[in-house]
């Protein structure tokens, strides 16, 4: 009964009182999480300044070193990397690591028979894959042309890998 009397009583002065007093209390709330937040931001910019100034600066571009084997043996690559240096414009290392030069040059290959359109960047995406998996069809690949380097296509690259014998 005190709970019904007090929602109704005074002709909504008490909940006009509450309802300012949870607006206060969410300001203030709100004012403290973002005092917390930019001393914390603070913090983490000067670190983040200090440690940049320590390191100096360079002139030189970062290039990320990714290889991409998709499950090809390293001495198979290597055959695979002295046969794109052959045909395709391969001048990187005969390392056995699938890296972005190797793979220009197998966009190289792709764009001039199996489809590929996209540029020649190294970069193992889906277009690369697809037309990759066009050509694999001569290595018994059967699965979709979907551009996802799944089980069948890494098996079916690895067999084709492993056919050049005369390149090691």
């Amino acid at each position: 009964m005190v709970r019904g009397t007090v929602a109704t009583t005074g002709n909504g002065q008490l909940g006009e009182k509450m309802r300012r007093l949870t607006r206060a209390v969410v300001c203030a709330t709100a004012t403290a999480a973002i005092m917390a937040g930019s001393v914390v931001g603070a913090g983490a910019s000067v670190a983040a300044s200090e440690s940049a100034s320590r390191q100096g600066a360079t002139t030189q571009a970062i290039t990320p070193l990714a290889t991409v084997n998709l499950g090809v043996p390293r001495e198979d690559a290597k055959c695979l990397q002295n046969w794109l240096a052959a045909t395709w414009g391969y001048n990187g290392a005969i390392d056995g690591w699938l890296g972005t030069e190797s793979w220009k040059a197998i966009q190289r290959m792709l764009k001039a028979g199996w489809g590929y359109t996209g540029p020649i960047d190294g970069i193992v995406g889906e277009g690369t894959v697809k037309a990759l998996q066009r050509s694999l069809r001569s290595w018994d690949y059967t699965g979709p042309i979907d551009g996802i380097a799944g089980k069948g296509t890494q098996e079916a690259f690895q067999r084709a890998a492993a056919s050049g014998d005369e390149w090691c």
